[in-house]
């Protein structure tokens, strides 16, 4: 089990918070009185606190989702906290989980109704879809995103692309099998996710030439290291920044605008060789409705980019991470990848590699897939806020409270799920004692790797592509060994889940590299 530690840089930076608090209790200590049809509700349970920062301090503790677990096992699956006069509401079972994700979607569909602490920043700013307050933009765009990249039509128009991508993956394990040579893995796949989502956005791969794919693959990484940083940012910074201090505001403005710099040259490129066809890229249609006085939105240049960046950080290293552990997990299970094995060679046969078309006729593969998912999800924190103050769970919800779902805790609730540490895809398998509608239902409430209602994430469907085509290959086509005899599943990272230990194996082909195979690399 991994230790629970603090950060002691965020330690720091927390005392200062106390410090200057200290100025400002008058303020901290003002409560908005409650709408009158919620007068009887009580706010829900809170766990001691210091006086004036409140909890903050478990706010600071990391992995968080792990700090939170431990809390909401000791005083409940809804708790109230408060970080100095900001509330919080930590939701840690399915059931709430799914009055704020669902039943009430509406009124936590939007994020954060304030402006973004670092509002010119391309990374988490004002111009990105994901942070935008739920409203004409945001619909504009998720239609967009839908229509364009990654609704069932777009995604068989891009079909070819990948095939060619996991082509050159699957070569390069053959290449590392042949010379006996053990494979990166998350590093790998995130080349393939990268190099993937890269042609389906903007026409073309990024080059390993020039550097420009590791200086991408760079930024998503420097980028997903502060995502916590922001949180606190958000959650505290604007007391602070009202007396001249801005957290963090330097070190992701600096980011910002390396991105900048690296997407104004390939809109640029676009720009000056427009597409007009009908194999556009997504670069291309933004740009399209950048320059239409007519379009139902007029989007910015800087949205362009700050999309740009969402789809590179969603698409990238949350389907690298993902196959990481799923295949950690079948390496450590040797039985599930024996089953997995059986059925691909059953389904797919002997003749021909394994493919994406195949994966719906894969019921054991998805059921791997999804109890990989609900086992690591990427993102075990998701959070929201209250547009209006309301009941959730009988206790009462103030008006813009930020809601933090830990989806960690509520895919590993013993309440709702045998065994829930087990890595068991079985549970995900109709039988003769679990119907279809009895797994629906356990789904809906208590699987939420990525999110739910209208802010879950849209790519949903290629983030499975992704895992299911990569992990069908490593399995169909190799044997693994390790060095040790189980591989070490410890966790790492403040708001995504990583391996601590990144995973290498060594690949041992199953098949021929040089033999003729049916449809092979037909996609």
């Amino acid at each position: 089990m991994a230790a629970i530690t603090v950060d002691f840089q965020l330690c720091f930076i927390f005392i200062l918070l106390w410090l200057f608090s200290m100025f400002c209790l008058s303020a901290f200590f003002f409560k908005k009185p409650k709408e009158p049809q919620l007068q009887d509700c009580e706010l829900p349970p809170s766990p001691p606190s210091f006086p004036v920062t409140g909890h903050l301090h478990l706010l600071l503790s990391v992995p968080s989702h792990k700090s939170f677990q431990k809390l909401s096992s000791k005083f409940g699956p809804l708790l109230h906290l408060r970080a100095f006069n900001i509330p919080i509401v930590l939701v840690s079972s399915g059931s709430m989980a799914n009055e704020v994700l669902r039943t009430q979607d509406l009124n936590f569909a939007t994020r954060d109704r304030e402006i973004p602490i670092m509002e010119k920043s391309l990374l988490f700013g004002s111009f990105g879809f994901v942070s935008a307050p739920y409203g004409n933009y945001w619909r504009f765009m998720k239609k967009l995103l839908v229509t364009k990249l990654l609704g069932s039509h777009s995604l068989e128009r891009t079909r070819l692309i990948r095939g060619e991508e996991l082509k050159t993956f699957r070569a390069m394990l053959f290449d590392k099998a042949a010379k006996n040579v053990a494979v990166d893995v998350g590093k790998e796949m995130m080349k393939l996710t990268n190099n993937s989502i890269c042609r389906m956005i903007m026409g073309r791969e990024c080059s390993e030439e020039n550097g420009e794919a590791e200086k991408i693959r760079g930024l998503v990484t420097k980028s997903l290291s502060l995502v916590r940083k922001f949180l606190i940012a958000s959650t505290v910074g604007r007391l602070l920044k009202k007396l001249g201090i801005s957290l963090f505001e330097k070190e992701i403005m600096e980011v910002s605008q390396r991105y900048d710099e690296l997407l104004e040259k390939i809109i640029k490129e676009h720009e000056e060789n427009p597409n007009k066809k009908e194999d556009r890229d997504m670069i291309d249609v933004l740009l399209e409705v950048y320059t239409d006085d007519s379009a139902e939105y007029k989007i910015t240049r800087n949205q362009i980019k700050a999309l740009f960046v969402e789809l590179l950080l969603a698409g990238t290293d949350t389907s690298a991470q993902t196959t990481q552990w799923i295949m950690a997990e079948l390496i450590n299970h040797r039985e599930v990848l024996a089953r997995l094995r059986e059925e691909i060679e059953s389904v797919v046969g002997k003749t021909r590699l394994i493919q994406e078309t195949d994966l719906s006729d894969l019921p054991y593969m998805q059921a791997v897939l999804k109890e990989g998912l609900r086992l690591h999800p990427h993102s075990p924190i998701l959070v929201r806020n209250a547009t209006e103050g309301c009941r959730i769970g009988g206790f009462y919800i103030p008006q813009n409270t930020t809601m933090i779902i830990n989806s960690y805790a509520v895919m590993r609730d013993p309440n709702s799920w045998e065994d829930p540490d087990k890595f068991q895809p079985e549970r995900f398998m109709v039988s003769p004692s679990k119907g279809k509608e009895e797994i629906r239902e356990q789904l809906a409430l208590n699987y939420i790797p990525f999110g739910s209602g209208r802010r879950g994430c849209p790519g949903t469907n290629l983030g499975y592509i992704f895992v299911g085509v990569a992990i069908g290959t490593m399995v169909q086509c190799f044997d693994w060994s390790i060095n040790g005899d189980k591989v070490n599943m410890e966790e790492t990272g403040d708001m995504t889940l990583s391996m601590a230990h990144p995973l290498k194996c060594t690949p041992v082909a199953r098949i021929d590299p040089l033999a003729s195979f049916e449809s092979a690399d037909l996609w």
